[in-house]
């Protein structure tokens, strides 16, 4: 008489309810998560599209009902605040302004980033706690404006774009991206005898072009969104940037708001279309340069 076999527990089939309980977690996760997504795409979303609204619609229409729909498409006052806010040579000035500062500020920073992130110099660490503290303090308007004021650059582009030369969140997303770059670089760099400036526009540059490129956006964006700056050191009409130029929507009973927001709209659009080409590169260096260390 043969014995029955039993299956032993290593070979029984697997636990399916066990399987479908984790697939419907996960299917909860995901929706949930898709929930959160949607509910702050819609909590930015919704400003923009108010701002969009409002500038396809008159004056009169506005103060009617500021937040319905638009009756038609009203593109007169893209016209008027092209007009009204000299946008041709403002905005000229805000990308003279953005353009060089962004550019001085990117190539001098790499070059103080690189020996604070490989540590070359005694105090290195110091440095880059002083630029985490400067984060936390508010700008020093006053020193900063004596100091204008005595070089003589008061009211002029040179000491305008003075002003945004330094930036301390952008230091410390360089250190830590160059600090994840093997040391070994370095000193094959030194036994072929190359540079210390070459070694870092040939070589440690194109490794940290996320980080740059990250840097560029976040630095050219503060400069052409900037307000008061250009309020206090810039008095003379031919050098205001275009956030300057906005003042004239601002009346004395009332603004035009539908105008000021196709302005808004307007200067939106070169560091939109800015980002939309470095955008690859930004997520990765801000990533990096968070959690490298």
């Amino acid at each position: 008489m043969s014995t029955p076999i039993i299956p032993s527990a290593d070979l029984r089939s697997p636990d399916l309810g066990s399987a479908r309980s984790i697939t419907s977690t996960t299917r909860r996760t995901k929706l949930g998560s898709y929930v959160i997504l949607l509910t702050f795409a819609v909590v930015y979303m919704g400003p923009l599209f108010v701002l969009l609204t409002v500038s396809m619609k008159s004056l009169p229409e506005f103060f009617k009902n500021p937040l319905g729909l638009p009756a038609g498409l009203n593109f007169e006052n893209f016209v008027d605040a092209w007009k009204l806010a000299n946008f041709p040579t403002y905005m000229l000035n805000s990308a003279i302004y953005a353009s060089v500062a962004t550019a001085i500020f990117v190539a001098t920073s790499i070059l103080v980033a690189f020996p604070i992130a490989r540590g070359y110099f005694k105090g290195s660490k110091g440095m880059l706690t002083l630029y985490v503290v400067a984060l936390f303090l508010p700008p020093a308007l006053i020193p900063q404006f004596q100091l204008i004021l005595n070089l003589g650059m008061y009211n002029t582009r040179p000491g305008y774009i003075l002003l945004f030369l330094v930036n301390p969140i952008g230091m410390i997303i360089l250190v830590n991206y160059i600090k994840s770059i093997p040391r070994e670089l370095d000193e094959s760099a030194a036994v072929d005898g190359c540079g210390y400036f070459r070694f870092v526009f040939r070589v440690i540059l194109p490794l940290i072009r996320p980080a740059v490129a990250t840097v560029t956006v976040l630095h050219a964006i503060g400069i052409w969104n900037e307000l008061i700056l250009p309020t206090i050191y810039l008095t003379n009409d031919n050098y205001y940037p275009i956030t300057r130029g906005l003042i004239v929507f601002e009346g004395v009973y009332g603004s035009n708001w539908p105008a000021l927001s196709a302005a808004v709209l307007m200067l939106m659009i070169p560091m939109l279309i800015l980002y939309m080409f470095l955008q690859r590169y930004i997520i990765s260096g801000l990533t990096a340069g968070s959690v490298k260390g």
